[in-house]
């Protein structure tokens, strides 16, 4: 696949009297065809073959059918070089993909968004049960220098993926194995879980252990502190620089209020003890697995990062996303047909080498999503943006219609 460089994409098309009838949807759907190379057949509404669905569900019916829009262009500075891009995302939450497109443009007034993956590596952690604390001392022993040996165990199973680090600590009389794979572009889940089967069974041989459990510290698909600390998946970071006159004119805010509202989100979120120190990552990220074909249940944990808003020497704001814990593939699971594939190959994201890049466009697109809604809660703009774009009245949205004003009770 082409490493497609695209500038000064043009605005999405809509049309303000009636988004959603057959025109303006055309139009979208052509600018589709002219930016992927191929039309959006899935997208538009033709099924793919109920066989397509084999190994993936059980007791089949048919497809879910979720609303698909596009936000942008997204301006990213990747390791793929400087592209333009429209971002996919399924949802029903009315005004979500607005604001995003309106964060897009916001990052744009700075120039690209610069994102990149820091490092990869899937953990996996088995644990084994011993009589008693000595046992499992020693069994730690054992592990921390059978490396070399499950390396070469590992690599019978799967010609993808490889085991780079394994790691043993005791938790009492139990030994935790930290085991870090790589999957190359899948997520990799079944082939580190039959790996982590594998050495597990052989270090309890090995050393007697009274019982085995392959996820005994489980951390898939749940937000948790080894994720934020260490990461899973592939680690990125997105950031950006914005002119103050950008956010003013087109978000009616400023780096200072922004600063200040992101303090008084962490005093928040300290209280929480949350790991998921962004605003509304799980939202950009619900939406864009959806549209591409990813594995739903890991957003709580890929969701885990950090926002950053600074005022940088000129008085403009630099925001930053750290995202270590993305868990996305481009080949394998759901992502290699019908919407799915449509989506990927939109994003230049589809099949072998496109890994990282699909984690950039995330981290990026998640950055642009958070400045658009701490923007809109610092000029008090967002429950008026629901109202209008039709979460809250959903009859009046894409209609040129303004909802009627609501009489308040005394």
């Amino acid at each position: 696949m082409s490493r497609r460089r695209v500038s000064s994409l043009p605005p999405i098309p809509r049309d303000p009297s009636d988004d959603y009838s057959i025109g303006p949807v055309a139009a979208r759907r052509a600018l589709w065809s002219k930016v992927a190379g191929t039309d959006p057949l899935h997208v538009a509404g033709v099924p793919v073959p109920l066989a397509s669905a084999r190994g993936k569900i059980e007791n089949l019916v048919g497809f879910a059918q979720v609303p698909l829009g596009l936000a942008g262009p997204l301006r990213i500075d990747s390791s793929l070089g400087t592209r333009e891009l429209y971002v996919p995302m399924a949802t029903t939450e009315g005004a979500l993909v607005a604001s995003y497109s309106r964060g897009m443009k916001l990052c744009a007034a700075g120039g690209a968004l610069r994102a990149r993956v820091l490092r990869h590596g899937l953990t996996q952690c088995p644990m084994l049960v011993y009589r008693d604390a000595a046992a499992a001392e020693r069994a730690c022993g054992i592990a921390n220098a059978s490396l070399e040996r499950w390396q070469k165990l590992v690599a019978t199973t799967t010609h993808h993926g490889a085991l780079r680090s394994a790691d043993a600590r005791v938790l009492g009389r139990r030994l935790v194995l930290e085991l870090v794979f790589t999957t190359g572009d899948a997520i990799g889940i079944n082939m580190a879980a039959r790996a982590s089967e594998l050495v597990s069974a052989d270090l309890e041989k090995r050393t007697k252990a009274l019982a085995r459990f392959v996820h005994g510290q489980d951390v898939e698909k749940r937000a948790n502190a080894k994720a934020q600390l260490w990461g899973r998946g592939r680690s990125a970071v997105a950031d950006v620089t914005i002119p103050r006159k950008a956010l003013a004119q087109l978000a009616r805010t400023t780096p200072e209020k922004l600063v200040a509202i992101l303090e008084s989100y962490r005093v928040g979120f300290a209280e929480l003890g949350t790991h998921n120190w962004l605003v509304q990552s799980a939202n950009g990220l619900a939406a864009v697995f959806l549209a591409c074909g990813q594995d739903l249940a890991y957003v709580g944990e890929c969701a885990t990062g950090q926002l950053d808003f600074a005022i940088d020497a000129r008085g403009d704001l630099y925001a930053s996303a750290h995202l270590p814990a993305l868990l996305v593939g481009t080949v394998g699971g759901g992502s290699g047909q019908g919407t799915a594939a449509e989506c990927l190959a939109l994003l230049d994201c589809l099949g072998e080498g496109r890994g990282d890049a699909f984690a950039e466009i995330l981290a990026a697109t998640l950055l642009a999503g958070d400045l658009s809604l701490m923007a809109a809660f610092t000029s008090h703009e967002f429950v008026a943006a629901h109202e209008r774009l039709g979460r809250n009245r959903p009859q009046a949205a894409g209609k040129g219609k303004k909802p009627p004003r609501r009489k308040l009770r005394p």
